[in-house]
């Protein structure tokens, strides 16, 4: 029965020419609030990451404030620095004046050391993880630099050359020199095959499903498509007959597929699948999926597939920048539904955050509270009373932030 309908389904779809199969059928794009929400909740951790590293990647982990504050632009940070130290006072320690030094806080130590543990904890994860990257690729092997650029994404360490690799060394293998901020031509090759890890989220799935019920279905991607969303006719008919068609592996050996073949189609879904299914966060910058073309063979117009299949992946443009985000990941209120051992780094980080504000916010208050018991005891005399510094600070601070912000997004730069 299911041969039957995946030739019937191969057949119509072929009765097309490649060219209208593929790329002149569109579909429009239509915004996900409750996405483009999860989305936004992050832009204050990515502000203050960032503002993090480059303390965390100076010598002695150490910085002069001055100096820091000059890399305001580069680190996209909508207010001056001091400001936002202020706002988040357990992130960093600064010392006195008159050559005030940024260090990691009491609280971003103890994070530090947690990672540290964390990481090494799931390190069998970790490896495996970065063992499918390779497997994926068509080469075995991808260029240091570009995993350097996407491991966050994927929950490796900072230093995963020094504290992953050297620990399974059945999985890699190092060729050449990655210098000291893994910049250099170095390659991390695949150093043996597993058969135990050449299977994708969807295969993993459709094993669980064949547990509960006894019989195994055929593996498939699960299509959601938002509330009011609806497809022309044609769209529809084209994903029923393409979902119709057997499943095509991201490990498998694909290299006699014709680019525009629906076969071709389904193996691209099912790369981009996997891929965002790695991600801790099941998302992923379209810009840091493209930094990996070559090796896992995708075209470069490869992000028109996520429009394609809008009920697959869902694209938000929110921060000027394109990020992908797999709807199976996401409950209706934006929500993972099946948490990454890593996002706990994510949720003590933002809680250092939340520790910091609240007593930045108590402390306002405070002088606040102050300022109006001043302001009604010189009322009382008929003195005149001036504004508090703070107040004048914030209300800068906060013009400061809605401008830089707009100009932000304007550039279309990475989101805050």
């Amino acid at each position: 029965m299911l041969l039957r309908a995946a030739a019937a389904a191969a057949h119509r779809l072929r009765f097309i020419s490649p060219a209208r199969r593929i790329s002149s059928l569109k579909v429009p794009w239509r915004r996900d609030a409750v996405l483009d929400a999860s989305i936004d909740r992050d832009r204050r951790f990515h502000q203050a990451s960032r503002l993090v590293r480059e303390v965390l990647l100076s010598p002695g982990r150490r910085l002069l404030l001055r100096y820091l504050s000059k890399r305001r632009q580069r680190i996209r940070l909508p207010v001056h620095v001091a400001t936002f130290l202020r706002r988040y006072p357990t992130l960093l320690s600064v010392s006195p004046p008159p050559d005030p030094v940024a260090s990691p806080s009491p609280q971003l130590a103890s994070f530090l050391e947690f990672a540290s543990r964390l990481q090494a904890a799931h390190s069998p994860l970790l490896a495996a993880r970065l063992a499918k990257l390779l497997m994926m690729s068509s080469t075995r092997a991808l260029p240091v630099a570009k995993i350097a650029a996407a491991k966050r994404v994927f929950g490796l360490p900072d230093d995963f050359l020094v504290s992953l690799v050297p620990r399974h060394p059945d999985l890699f293998r190092l060729v050449g020199d990655p210098g000291p901020d893994a910049s250099g031509d170095a390659f991390l090759e695949l150093a043996s095959w597993d058969d135990r890890l050449a299977k994708s989220a969807i295969e993993l799935r459709a094993d669980r499903e064949a547990d509960v019920v006894g019989i195994r279905p055929r593996p498939n991607f699960t299509v959601k498509l938002p509330k009011g969303f609806y497809l022309k006719k044609e769209m529809r008919e084209w994903v029923r007959d393409w979902l119709e068609l057997p499943y095509v592996s991201p490990y498998a050996n694909t290299f006699g597929l014709h680019p525009a073949s629906p076969e071709a189609e389904k193996r691209l879904i099912g790369v981009l699948h996997e891929v965002l299914s790695l991600s801790v966060e099941r998302r992923m910058a379209v810009p840091i999926i493209g930094k990996f073309c070559d090796e896992f063979r995708l075209s470069n117009a490869f992000s028109n597939a996520f429009t394609r299949h809008p009920g697959i992946f869902y694209v938000s443009l929110k921060g000027g920048i394109k990020t992908v985000i797999l709807r199976e990941a996401y409950d209706e209120n934006g929500e993972l539904v099946d948490r990454d051992p890593m996002i706990e780094l994510k949720e003590r980080f933002v809680a250092i955050m939340d520790e910091g504000h609240k007593k930045y916010l108590e402390e306002l208050r405070r002088r606040n509270e102050m300022l109006q018991k001043e302001r009604a005891n010189a009322i009382h005399r008929g003195a005149k009373v001036d504004t508090n510094i703070e107040e004048r600070d914030m209300e800068g601070s906060e013009e400061d932030e809605v401008y830089d912000y707009a100009q932000v997004e304007s550039e279309g730069r990475e989101p805050l």
